[in-house]
């Protein structure tokens, strides 16, 4: 009999905690967006590589990010919101860039993402986030896919490749006064995308492609390709892709004797470039999306502050993950102000992203249109004339 108490009770005791543990976890789950500190916490998500042969500039975007995020941080304590920066590794990897973005739909209090640097990552990958209602701003995404499938959710502060490429091909043409051209390109989404903008200007123009390989990404030897490229003579070599194979094919292509101007887009605006190619990179032009800081006072700032924070010089994609990070928080605050202060929908929040008009950040000036490009985005031409960083500013080439 004793023994039949002792048990019943026991059997209470678990059923009682049982009813706690629930309670605790619906009141938790009411509370998802709580702080410690009795605000509501709202996580934005950066999503570039941080690892691997693209990460120089992934780091330098998460850090300007991270730089605005924790400048803003306060007007947003005033509204009652706790702003938390959530750093993704995509790696450069499409695969890798998805699973993270189911991660971050699958945490509810994510309501943007600041990213990403490869198009190949960000196309896949913004599928996750359209399902999942996340606000994307992308800082240097240049693929015409990007934004041409329709995605309410995704948006870019920076141009596209069929305004890229065509820019790269008229100087070129034009300036560099290039009849023949051999094109290489990664094989990426990127790469290719763009070397097929630059080519199908380029014979608009009336240049010859006398040349059209593509290489592998991760590859180190690139003699081959180069040895083609040589026996066509040709008057400017393109490539299409990353810094990390850019600078490979210039030092392997000035090895083998072709000292003619060598061209390429944004994915090679970075200091790594400088670093892989050493002074072989002189006589080199790039297209990019990204403009020079040192030009406006604002710019100037930003790389003060920047550097006081972290200690170092900025990479050019450093200000656009920071101007990225600028818009999306715009877009939050114009979204939660509708919302009488309190916490909107995510959906809520992606409207009023892509509703922006006449943003005015530390370099870039952004109005999205229907499709989420940005109407003021402008490309830029550098040339390297030694082994420095940044280039030389050659051109800033608008919109026609």
């Amino acid at each position: 009999m004793k023994f039949k108490k002792t048990l019943a009770l026991l059997l209470s005791s678990a059923l009682f905690v049982g009813i706690l543990a629930g309670c605790s976890s619906n009141s938790s789950k009411s509370n998802e967006n709580s702080s410690s500190n009795g605000k509501t916490v709202i996580k934005i998500a950066t999503q570039t590589p941080l690892s691997g042969g693209s990460a120089i500039i992934g780091e330098a975007i998460k850090l300007g990010a991270q730089l605005k995020l924790e400048q803003e941080s306060d007007k947003f304590k005033d509204l009652g919101f706790t702003l938390q920066l959530e750093p993704y590794d995509d790696q450069a990897d499409p695969k890798k860039g998805v699973s993270n973005a189911n991660l971050i739909g699958a945490d509810k209090q994510i309501y943007g993402v600041i990213g990403h640097y490869n198009s190949g990552v960000a196309i896949p990958s913004s599928e996750v986030y359209e399902k999942y209602h996340i606000a994307m701003v992308s800082p240097a995404n240049t693929a015409v896919d990007v934004t041409d499938r329709g995605l309410k959710t995704v948006n870019r502060i920076v141009g596209r490749d069929d305004f890229q490429g065509p820019a790269g091909a008229e100087y070129a043409v034009e300036t560099l006064k290039a009849k023949k051209i051999f094109i290489i390109q990664d094989k990426t989404a990127y790469g290719s995308g763009l070397a097929k903008e630059f080519k199908a200007a380029a014979e608009k123009l009336g240049a010859q492609i006398v040349g059209y390989e593509g290489i592998t990404v991760g590859e180190k030897d690139f003699n081959g390709v180069i040895n083609k490229a040589k026996t066509t003579n040709p008057d400017v070599l393109y490539f299409g892709g990353i810094y990390a194979e850019g600078g490979l094919i210039i030092k392997q292509a000035r090895e083998k004797g072709i000292n003619v101007p060598i061209m390429g887009g944004d994915g090679m605006d970075s200091s790594g470039l400088v670093d892989i190619a050493g002074d072989k990179v002189a006589n080199t032009y790039i297209t990019s999306v990204a403009g020079d800081s040192t030009t406006t006072e604002s710019g100037k700032k930003f790389i003060e502050e920047y550097k006081a924070k972290f200690n170092k010089q900025p990479e050019s994609y450093s200000v656009y993950g920071y101007d990225a990070m600028g818009v999306y928080l715009q877009g939050l605050e114009n979204a939660i102000k509708a919302n009488n202060n309190k916490l909107p929908t995510k959906e809520a929040v992606a409207e009023a992203v892509r509703s922006i008009k006449d943003f005015k950040g530390a370099l870039t000036n952004v109005s999205f249109d229907d499709k989420g490009d940005n109407a003021n985005a402008k490309i830029y031409l550098y040339k390297f004339d030694k082994a420095s960083y940044p280039a030389v500013l050659e051109a800033e080439i608008n919109k026609k």
